[in-house]
């Protein structure tokens, strides 16, 4: 789905997790890191534990220059993704962490 159907879908009160995860990333895909990062974060907000979107928002805060920001965010997701065993989320999240470390 494009940017426009899925605003259109929040703008009618559909609000869900998903539907903001697909707005973050689809912004993000855009290079929009603002709005991205505007839709990821009511994402954790909804639910703490949704570990993608927590890499994705420290993906769209990096990409804003928020370092600090996305250090934060992927430890949370590291810790998100950990708790419900999503290995694959883990492993690129440390991955990113390492890398903004250097």
């Amino acid at each position: 789905m494009n940017i426009d159907t899925l605003e259109a879908m929040l703008a009618k009160g559909q609000d869900s997790t998903m539907l903001r995860f697909g707005l973050g990333k689809a912004y993000l895909d855009a290079k929009d890191v603002a709005a991205a990062a505007e839709h990821l974060q009511r994402c954790v907000e909804m639910d703490a534990n949704y570990s993608a979107a927590w890499k994705l928002l420290g993906k769209a805060l990096l990409g804003a220059d928020k370092k600090a920001e996305a250090r934060t965010a992927w430890l949370q997701g590291l810790a998100a993704a950990k708790e419900k065993g999503d290995k694959q989320t883990e492993r690129e999240i440390a991955v990113f962490l390492k890398r903004l470390e250097k």
